[in-house]
């Protein structure tokens, strides 16, 4: 990114507002997010980071381990019942501006390392199929390495997915 610092760092308190007003931007991709949505991420994440240009918010990152009985997520009961042991990146979202300066191949990078070294052999993700196609999700996602592995309907059946995976 040109001229600018970034740091990757632990979400905090802090940074929820902001990290829910991206998530509400983006929302026709992801799943919604309340305050009470992002604490039980605060409490159930293997990672929660955070992502700052000079300072500036820019970006977030919130991954589950396999075994939560807790977490409601189709895809992710999904991947529990096809992966023993998984890292699952439940949403990555990166602001409009911020876009195209590898921020979320660094955090996809920092994620595998992370799985790599906690001896977790695959990532996880999904990427909304129909009703809107997201093909620059779903050519970022193959050029970082991770294929298509299933799909289904979500949301009692309003949304596909492609369910992906990375063998790390």
């Amino acid at each position: 990114m040109e001229n600018k610092t970034l740091t990757i760092r632990s979400a905090e308190p802090k940074d929820y507002p902001d990290i829910l007003r991206l998530n509400a931007d983006n929302v026709s991709v992801l799943a919604p997010m309340d305050g009470e949505g992002i604490r039980r991420f605060a409490d159930w994440a293997e990672l929660f980071w955070v992502v700052e240009a000079d300072g500036v918010f820019a970006a977030f990152l919130i991954a589950l381990r396999e075994g939560n009985q807790e977490y409601w997520s189709e895809n992710y009961k999904w991947f529990s019942a096809h992966y023993p042991q998984f890292l699952y990146i439940d949403r990555i979202v990166v602001k409009a501006a911020y876009r195209g300066y590898g921020i979320g191949q660094r955090l996809y990078e920092l994620a595998a390392a992370h799985a790599r070294n906690t001896g977790v052999p695959v990532l996880t993700a999904e990427i909304d199929t129909e009703p809107v196609y997201n093909d620059a999700s779903l050519r970022f996602h193959a050029a970082m390495g991770f294929r298509e592995v299933g799909t289904q309907y979500v949301r009692g059946g309003t949304i596909k997915v492609s369910l992906q995976a990375w063998e790390l």
